[in-house]
């Protein structure tokens, strides 16, 4: 479970343009589950998300993961909850690599290089040998239908390739949790949709996925579990789908 106290994030403090992203948000995430946050651009979902994966800190407020300190290679034994906010920046940096796998709206693959470059380029920090990742990249790859690409430079694949891709170096490090942000907003429908039966095929795996969108075939789909609805940083509504 993630679980947000009071929790806000503020740009700018103290000068003239000062402008807060999200605004003493307290929530929980169940694990196992597909959780879509919902709301317009600005809204504050994304950077809600940014600092439940530890991209950010926020201003004020604590967060705590729970029930996944085996994931954490400096937790203690039998401690089964971390409060992330204060950590010094490399046990965040380790936490990141381990617990959290990242699907951007732009993909953010690097061009010039190739598809299973991409998908190892998460894994090369982890001291893990090169063969062994090497290795998971293709058969990621392979579920996904796109080891047929592994040697094209990305910049070539279609949409609907480029997502995929990006989805494989997400899981490259088998994490507990995906973040996506706007993963459909340059997809067609039938990408979309082919998105959201990925998504249920992770949850099956037992993955947790928080998904930052305002795609009806998002927040809609029946795949989903729990909708966060939120405006002006603030979260006006949770509640459990099913």
């Amino acid at each position: 479970m993630i679980e947000l106290a009071e929790v806000t994030k503020t740009f700018n403090s103290d000068k003239p343009n000062q402008f807060t992203a999200v605004n003493n948000v307290t929530l929980e995430v169940r694990p196992q589950e597909i959780t879509v946050f919902k709301g317009p651009s600005g809204s504050g979902k994304t950077s809600l998300l940014t600092m439940i994966g530890c991209m950010a800190r926020p201003t004020s407020g604590r967060i705590f993961l729970k029930g996944i300190a085996a994931a954490v290679p400096f937790q203690q034994e039998g401690i089964e909850t971390l409060e992330i906010t204060s950590l010094p920046e490399r046990f965040l940096t380790s936490i990141r690599r381990s617990t959290f796998g990242f699907i951007f709206q732009q993909f953010n693959l690097v061009n010039g290089i190739s598809v299973l470059e991409n998908v190892m380029l998460p894994a090369y920090s982890t001291g893990e040998g090169l063969a062994q990742f090497k290795a998971r990249a293709m058969s990621l790859l392979e579920q996904f239908s796109i080891a047929r690409h592994a040697a094209q430079r990305v910049e070539l694949l279609s949409g609907g390739e480029l997502q995929r891709v990006a989805i494989a170096r997400a899981l490259i490090n088998n994490p507990a949790i995906i973040i996506a942000d706007e993963p459909t907003a340059h997809l067609d429908s039938k990408l979309s949709q082919e998105f959201m039966a990925i998504v249920g095929r992770l949850k099956s795996e037992g993955k947790s996925v928080l998904i930052a969108s305002h795609d009806p075939l998002v927040f809609d789909s029946p795949l989903i579990d729990s909708l966060v609805e939120m405006r002006d940083g603030e979260v006006i509504s949770s509640r459990s789908i099913r």
